[in-house]
C-alpha cells in the first residue's frame, strides 16, 4: 500500500511539473489514444445495427472485459518488470503520471480564458469546443465561461481525482484500469441508436468507479474555498447538499455544485449536443451571467485544489510509511 500510495504521488508530482508534450504526442501518441484504438477496433468488430439490443449490451460487456483485461495486464507486467531495476518507481512514476490531467486541463482552461478577454466569441467558440461535447456554435460568451468551468470541474473529478485514487489503490493497473474505462465511456457510452446498448456496460461502470473521486474532489474543492480569497467554503457545501444529486451525471454535480457555490454561481441547465437540447438541473443559485473573470477564479479553485491533493497525498504516504 505504501508503495501505491508514493506512486500516486509522484506520478502527481511528474505531471504537475512536465505534463506530457505536444511533441511526444506527435511521436508516439498517448495512452489514451492506445486504449481508443483497441475500444474503436472492439467497437467496429463486434458492434452491429442488425443485432438486437440485448445481443449488442453483451457484446458491449464482453468489449468492456476485454479492454480491462488487456490493460490490466499490460500495466502490470510493465509495473513489475520495471520495479526490478533501480530506481524502477520513478520509472513507474513517469509512465502513471501520463493518466493525470491536471497541466493540460489547466492550459486548456487558460486558453479560453485568455480569448474570452480578448473579446472573440468565434475564438472562445473554437477554444472551448476541445474540452466539452456540447455544440459550440449554440453558447454565447457566459455560455462558453460556463462551459468551461464545468469542464474544468468535472474533469478535475475524472481527470485528476480518479487517477489518483485508483493509482493509490491498484497501482499502475489500477489506474490504467480506470483510464481506459473512462476512455471507454467517452468513446461508446454515449445515448445514440450505435451506443446506447453497446455502451451500457461503459456507462454504468464508469459512473461506479468515479462515485469516490467525485464525493473526494468536491470536498477539495470545498476546502480550496476557504483558502481562495472571493470564494465561499459555505456556499460551496451548500450546494453540493442541494444540488449536486439532482445533476443527471450521478458525479458530476459534485464538483460542479462545489465550484458553482464556491463562486456564486449557477453552472449545469439546459444545453445542447448534437442539435439536441439536453435538459439538468441548475448547480448553484447565483449568476448565470458568466465570464472570463469568473472562469479565472475558477481557475484560481482548481489549483488550490490540486495543491491540496497533492499535501493529502505526501501526508498519507508519510503516514503510511511511518506506521508501516
Amino acid at each position: 500500500m505504501w508503495g501505491t500510495i508514493t506512486l500516486a504521488l509522484l506520478a502527481l508530482l511528474i505531471e504537475a511539473v512536465v505534463g506530457y508534450p505536444d511533441w511526444l504526442v506527435r511521436a508516439i501518441g498517448h495512452p489514451v489514444t492506445w486504449m481508443g484504438r483497441l475500444i474503436g477496433m472492439l467497437d467496429r468488430t463486434l458492434n452491429h445495427e442488425s443485432m438486437s439490443n440485448a445481443s449488442r449490451r453483451a457484446a458491449g460487456t464482453v468489449t468492456i472485459v476485454i479492454v480491462i483485461g488487456v490493460t490490466a495486464a499490460v500495466a502490470y507486467g510493465l509495473e513489475r518488470s520495471l520495479l526490478r531495476l533501480p530506481l524502477g518507481i520513478a520509472a513507474v512514476a513517469l509512465i502513471a503520471s501520463t493518466l493525470i490531467a491536471q497541466r493540460s486541463l489547466r492550459d486548456h482552461v487558460l486558453r479560453v480564458a485568455a480569448v474570452l478577454e480578448k473579446g472573440g466569441l468565434a475564438a472562445g467558440r473554437e477554444a472551448v469546443s476541445h474540452i466539452v461535447g456540447r455544440d459550440p456554435d449554440a453558447l454565447d460568451e457566459a455560455g462558453v465561461a460556463r462551459a468551461a468551468i464545468e469542464s474544468l470541474a468535472e474533469n478535475f473529478s475524472d481527470g485528476v481525482v480518479a487517477p489518483v485514487v485508483w493509482l493509490a489503490a491498484g497501482g499502475l493497473a489500477g489506474g490504467a484500469v480506470y483510464k481506459a474505462i473512462n476512455t471507454a465511456d467517452s468513446m461508446i457510452g454515449h445515448r445514440t441508436p450505435r451506443h446506447e446498448a453497446f455502451g451500457t456496460a461503459a456507462a454504468r461502470l464508469d459512473d461506479l468507479i468515479n462515485l469516490p473521486a467525485s464525493r473526494l474532489s468536491a470536498l477539495l474543492l470545498i476546502a480550496a474555498a476557504a483558502v481562495t480569497k472571493g470564494a465561499s467554503p459555505a456556499g460551496a457545501w451548500r450546494a453540493v447538499r442541494r444540488d449536486a444529486s439532482r445533476h443527471r451525471s450521478p458525479n458530476a454535480g459534485f464538483p460542479e455544485a462545489a465550484v458553482a457555490g464556491a463562486l456564486e454561481l449557477a453552472l449545469a441547465g439546459p444545453r445542447v449536443y448534437g442539435g439536441i437540447e439536453v435538459a439538468d438541473a441548475l448547480m448553484g443559485n447565483g449568476r448565470r451571467d458568466v465570464s472570463a473573470a469568473d472562469l479565472r477564479a475558477a481557475l484560481a479553485l482548481y489549483v488550490r485544489a490540486d495543491a491540496i491533493l497533492i499535501g493529502l497525498m505526501g501526508a498519507l504516504a508519510l503516514l503510511v510509511a511511518v506506521l508501516g
